[in-house]
């Protein structure tokens, strides 16, 4: 009798050391079970900024006279503008940039002209239906007599959307739910149970046209990679 009594005590302490073993292997294994997904939210929004570099050229001999030429279209681009609504504070003129053709030595300067001047006046408005009005409309300054040059890369039209940081709130939100969509159904598929949240990023916001022909519309999306963990 004397000797069953350790031989079964040893047994249970044998017992309960594995069960400890086990539940130890499988709170470890869990530990490191985890999935990574990524959530997307996307949004289309129309432009709330506009940029619009309005580029005249005035080409001569006489630079006086090409000054004052200049000076005259300003003034009548600046009240084509004023009558569309735009005010003096989001009229920006820069100082008319100068061209000798003459001044460069190995130059050999067949035109017929010295002088070309490009003179830059720029608008830039959070009214953005107004300015693409006035875009529309700009043909009317050739009853003046005033050509509008085609702007190259940098002095084309811009379209911005500055208001993004108060909706990455609610887009942050929508990215991590649908996260959590993705992660729910890889827990189904692999017969485990989602659990928290163990890291998730700030997000990857970027901001593009919609497409070529409509800048002015904005998609803003949002990327965010979040880690859960799972659980048998």
């Amino acid at each position: 009798m004397k000797t069953i009594i350790p031989s079964a005590l040893i047994a249970l302490g044998i017992m309960i050391l594995g069960l400890c073993v086990k539940w130890g292997i499988d709170d470890f294994t869990n530990k490191d079970r985890k999935v990574v997904v990524k959530g997307l939210s996307e949004k289309e929004v129309n432009a709330d900024k506009v940029t619009w570099p309005i580029v005249s050229k005035e080409i001569g001999n006489d630079l006086p006279e090409l000054y004052h030429r200049i000076a005259v279209t300003e003034a009548s681009i600046k009240r084509f503008l004023k009558a569309g609504g735009v005010t003096d504070a989001e009229i920006t003129v820069n100082a008319p940039v100068v061209i000798d053709l003459n001044a460069d030595q190995y130059s050999d300067n067949k035109r017929g002209y010295r002088y070309n001047i490009t003179s830059i006046l720029t608008v830039t408005s959070r009214n953005v239906p107004q300015v693409r009005a006035l875009i529309a409309r700009q043909g009317e300054l050739l009853k003046e007599g005033i050509a509008v040059v085609s702007g190259d890369y940098d002095n084309r039209v811009r379209y911005e959307y500055v208001s993004f940081k108060a909706m990455k709130p609610k887009m942050m939100e929508e990215a991590i739910a649908n996260a959590e969509t993705t992660a729910q159904q890889f827990a189904n598929s692999s017969k485990s149970k989602l659990g928290k949240i163990v890291s998730a990023d700030q997000g990857q916001f970027s901001i593009e046209d919609r497409d070529q022909n409509t800048p002015y519309i904005k998609k803003v999306r949002v990327v965010s990679t979040v880690t859960y963990a799972l659980k048998d």
